[in-house]
């Protein structure tokens, strides 16, 4: 993998930061209840620090390529496993060529900024 660690962990910990906010959005049932809510601004503010600590060592392009695909993705997984929201076959082979286009951005050469 051509990213570096410290900017990849980075932008694991910002996708993941952003993963449990959106996810919990659904469980704040509309900011009724506190404590989801609390997660929802907590995992926003930490997700947006992080991918802009990103930003330092991975272009904003593939950055946010890689922030969106795998954060949709992981929304997906949490969709069918925790609210068990259903997927059809089309549904899943859309989630699928996102997941390798992600794979193909990080493969693609030396991500480095400027």
């Amino acid at each position: 993998m051509y990213m570096n660690m410290k900017a990849f962990l980075l932008l694991l910990l910002a996708i993941t930061s952003e993963v449990a906010a959106t996810s919990s959005l659904k469980a704040s049932q509309g900011f009724t209840r506190w404590l989801p809510s609390l997660v929802v601004v907590m995992g926003y503010g930490a997700a947006f620090y992080l991918m802009a600590l990103s930003l330092k060592y991975i272009p904003l392009g593939i950055a946010y390529a890689i922030w969106s695909g795998l954060g949709t993705v992981g929304i997906v997984l949490i969709g069918y496993f925790i609210w068990r929201e259903s997927l059809n076959g089309m549904q899943l082979f859309g989630i699928a060529l996102i997941l390798i286009g992600t794979i193909i951005l990080n493969l693609s050469g030396k991500s480095t900024a400027p």
